[in-house]
């Protein structure tokens, strides 16, 4: 008499399997990487060059509006427009990982629903490719530096991990907004008019010093409560060398805000996680 084998599926086998299964299918991970990038920027007119376009020319926009109009002033002996593009370079890569991330899972609604694979994967490909285009723009930054006879100095080395606090951000809130998206399609409405308003409300046109100034140590703490705030202070400390100065504080509120961020984000994922395929 043959011999029944059984079956079982057990669901929700725990937080630590998990993270298994996610580097069981990094290849996967990979693959949707690369295929976002392919498609980006498939036929299009300059190709791969827009990540350089977008935030070149938004630098050059705030240079001239609030280095030459308004008279703002630079941090230090650093030329405006540095100052600025090293500003631009983690806003840009935050705000084209949200707004991709934002859309991510609805776009792939269809995998979603055929195949098991860890959800997590999808919201942290666009973070991957928006890297990309923010290690592309970098050589701009480069240029700029050559250009201007304006060097960086040892505080350099501190960039990889003022990288990483980037990428903890965008991720972080990636997590929360994708999630939403899913069950909320009018977020997606809602996600460029954030972006457009944290561009003005983080110090990208303008230096963190000037906001101290004008609103004071007291409301200027509630300001550093945007973590993108301490990011961007961070890459211009380590770019612009001694002309830009470090809080410290501001610094520690900016990876305390962020463990937070990630911590909400990937317990709201995982939440809605059970229910995506419905939603989807």
């Amino acid at each position: 008499m043959p011999v029944m084998e059984e079956i079982i599926i057990a669901p929700n086998r725990g937080f630590a399997h998990y993270w298994r299964d996610l580097w069981r299918y990094r290849e996967l991970f990979l693959i949707l990487s690369w295929r976002d990038v392919t498609v980006r920027y498939k036929q299009t007119v300059v190709g791969a060059a827009w990540a350089i376009i977008q935030p070149l020319t938004s630098m050059v926009v705030m240079s001239v509006v609030f280095g030459r109009l308004a008279g703002l002033p630079s941090e230090g002996n650093a030329p405006y427009p540095i100052m600025v593009f090293a500003a631009m370079l983690p806003w840009q890569f935050f705000a084209n990982g949200l707004s991709l991330s934002s859309q991510s899972l609805v776009n792939n609604s269809s995998l979603i629903t055929k195949v098991y694979f860890p959800r997590l994967i999808i919201p942290a490909t666009p973070i991957l490719v928006s890297l990309i285009d923010a290690g592309v723009a970098g050589s701009v930054l480069a240029a700029m530096m050559v250009w201007y006879r304006f060097w960086p100095t040892w505080r350099l080395v501190a960039l990889p991990a003022l990288v990483v606090l980037a990428v903890c951000v965008a991720f972080g809130a990636s997590l929360v907004v994708c999630a939403m998206a899913v069950r909320y399609r009018d977020v997606r409405f809602v996600i460029p008019f954030l972006v457009q308003f944290g561009l003005y409300a983080s110090p990208v046109a303008y230096s963190s010093d000037v906001v101290r100034t004008k609103l004071g140590p007291g409301l200027f703490r509630l300001y550093t409560l945007n973590p993108m705030v301490g990011v961007i202070d961070g890459f211009r400390w380590s770019l612009l060398g001694g002309a830009s100065p470090l809080n410290g504080t501001e610094l520690l509120t900016a990876v305390a805000l962020t463990a937070v961020l990630c911590v909400i984000g990937l317990r709201y994922f995982r939440q809605v996680e059970r229910q995506m395929a419905d939603y989807a």
